[in-house]
């Protein structure tokens, strides 16, 4: 059976690296942790090889907070790692950012008073500049989702233009050809 290299970029040990400075890299998962039951509690999942989406849906269906799009508390992710041990940063990142930069959540931020932790428990207010962000990243969005219709309309106008004047061009040709 082949073995596959499971190590994040991060974890790669560096061969050209000087050995008098100590090098830390984790120990194979496998070998610190037995394997959790698959009746384990929420969030206890091992979250490791999941893709910023898979692990986007995953939160969804676990925490409430992401489930039901509430603004999320400052150091949300700090939150995530205590209950996620396993949990890639990079991964993770990801996925905050795709949540936090949807649409649902902007159009949630821009009319919130608060924000909420991972179980949807009330936390600290909003700041103004916050829902001011929101609202801000709202409008380019609209701005450039019309821009690109507009220039979606503006080509087929061109388009439809050209062929106009070719039919009209051939129409010419056609008939000064006959004499």
């Amino acid at each position: 059976m082949k073995s596959m290299n499971t190590n994040t970029p991060a974890e790669s040990v560096d061969t050209n690296a000087n050995p008098a400075t100590p090098v830390a890299t984790p120990a194979a998962p496998e070998a610190q942790q037995p394997q959790a039951p698959a009746a384990a509690a929420p969030g206890a999942a091992p979250a490791q090889g999941l893709s910023a989406r898979a692990l986007l849906k995953q939160l969804q269906q676990e925490y409430p907070a992401f489930r039901d799009c509430l603004p999320l508390s400052i150091g949300i992710d700090k939150q995530l790692l205590a209950r996620m041990p396993g949990l890639d940063k990079k991964v993770m990142r990801a996925a905050l950012g795709i949540h936090t930069g949807s649409m649902r959540y902007l159009r949630a931020m821009e009319k919130a008073k608060t924000r909420h932790d991972l179980d949807g428990t009330v936390g600290a207010e909003v700041p103004e500049a916050h829902r001011l962000h929101a609202k801000e990243q709202l409008q380019q969005r609209f701005k450039k989702e019309a821009d690109r219709k507009k220039a979606e309309r503006d080509a087929a106008q061109e388009e439809e233009n050209n062929r106009k004047r070719q039919e009209k061009l051939q129409a010419l040709a056609s008939k000064f050809s006959k004499n």
